[in-house]
């Protein structure tokens, strides 16, 4: 592994992206056994250019800027394209930004093994040369605030991942948007502490040996609209059964969701958008058109009470695994559900200084005059709307 210094310094700039009016920032980190790492930031085009770090840049006139930035990452064997999820932020008023990680779409090189990683902490270089690049990077005595708040969003994988990093990193994240996130195996707490010895002392002797293929290209059938569903992405990017996994790959996975059981403490709002329910079947069904059909939505349902102190959970009928991917009105659902939390929960800047900290020391006073109950979990869809 090269010392640190050895990542580059330069990028590239701002070049058009493969989908339409966007465009793309590459983000060298450094280079590991495989060769070339980059990171891929993602952002609308923007009229003469400028600094993705100047609010200035130019917008849809008629909507007010809230002064938020949100980042977006993928979830497995993925990357973005969701222009419709970046039209609805831009429409609250919000700078979007989606982050291909290394090893995925945009940011896949000849030779790699995609998405491995042997530690999820590894995608920490690759937030922080995007945040870096978005004007949200580490604050010095020289720059004591930000000048706009940052949400970021997550789906899947990307949602155990922004979890982590959001825990070790509280101070620079004004809310969280978890859509399906893996925050537990799909066999549990039991079947991943049953598993995980195996899989360690196989990852000790061969980390990236092919583990057994269990995507069956249901997902897929769901969503590509060269089958039974209405989007069009790269499918050598986002393949029909998925990319083959590795033992180091998901050790790292049950080792983040372990983290996660044994309860992160976030104390930034937490909104998790999940499915009502899972169809999880060795064979075709057209429930699962309408159901996640790649994890279990109740084992993280309730594994999503252990993210922090302020967990709003939302359990939409109809949702696939990317809740965003749904059909028509199963999305609309999602975002106005999104939008409601937003208005209640997300400052529209960050406060003077001298607001800092509340009279007990405790939280934030940015979080003052929010929503009330700010000091639970608000868990809506429980009863009733269980898979």
């Amino acid at each position: 592994m090269p010392e640190p210094d050895a990542r580059p310094t330069e990028t590239t700039g701002w070049q058009p992206d493969v989908l339409d009016g966007f465009e793309q920032l590459t983000l060298p980190l450094t280079p590991d056994d495989e060769g070339e790492v980059v990171a891929t930031l993602v952002r609308r085009r923007r009229a003469g250019g400028g600094s993705a770090a100047d609010p200035r840049e130019s917008r849809d006139p008629l909507v007010a800027d809230r002064g938020i930035d949100v980042l977006y990452v993928h979830g497995w064997s993925d990357y973005f394209f969701q222009t419709e999820l970046a039209d609805f932020w831009e429409a609250q008023g919000a700078r979007f930004f989606a982050l291909d990680l290394r090893k995925y779409g945009r940011s896949l090189r000849p030779g790699q093994t995609p998405g491995f990683v042997t530690d999820l902490a590894t995608y920490d270089e690759d937030i922080e040369a995007a945040l870096t690049a978005m004007g949200h990077g580490i604050l010095t005595a020289d720059r004591p605030k930000h000048e706009r708040n940052l949400v970021l969003m997550a789906h899947s994988t990307g949602g155990l991942t922004l979890s982590l990093w959001t825990a070790r990193h509280q101070d620079r994240v004004a809310a969280l948007v978890l859509n399906s996130p893996w925050l537990e195996f799909q066999a549990r707490g039991i079947g991943r502490k049953v598993l995980a010895p195996a899989l360690e002392l196989q990852a000790r002797i061969d980390p990236r040996a092919p583990l057994p293929q269990v995507d069956l290209g249901f997902y897929t059938r769901s969503v590509s609209r060269t089958l039974d569903g209405e989007w069009d992405y790269d499918l050598a990017w986002r393949p029909v059964r998925g990319f083959p996994t590795h033992p180091a790959w998901l050790t790292a996975i049950l080792r983040g969701q372990g983290t996660v059981e044994r309860g992160l403490g976030i104390a930034v709002p937490v909104l998790v958008l999940l499915s009502a329910r899972s169809t999880l079947l060795p064979t075709w069904s057209p429930e699962m058109m309408r159901s996640d059909t790649a994890l279990d939505v109740v084992g993280i349902a309730r594994r999503s009470t252990d993210l922090g102190s302020q967990v709003t959970l939302t359990r939409i009928d109809g949702a696939l695994h990317d809740v965003v991917l749904s059909a028509p009105p199963v999305r609309a659902e999602a975002y106005q559900d999104i939008a409601t939390w937003v208005r209640g929960y997300v400052p529209d800047r960050p406060p003077p200084p001298e607001e800092d900290a509340a009279p007990d020391g405790w939280a934030p006073a940015r979080w003052a005059g929010r929503a009330a109950g700010t000091v639970r979990d608000t868990v809506r869809g429980w009863f009733g709307r269980s898979g």
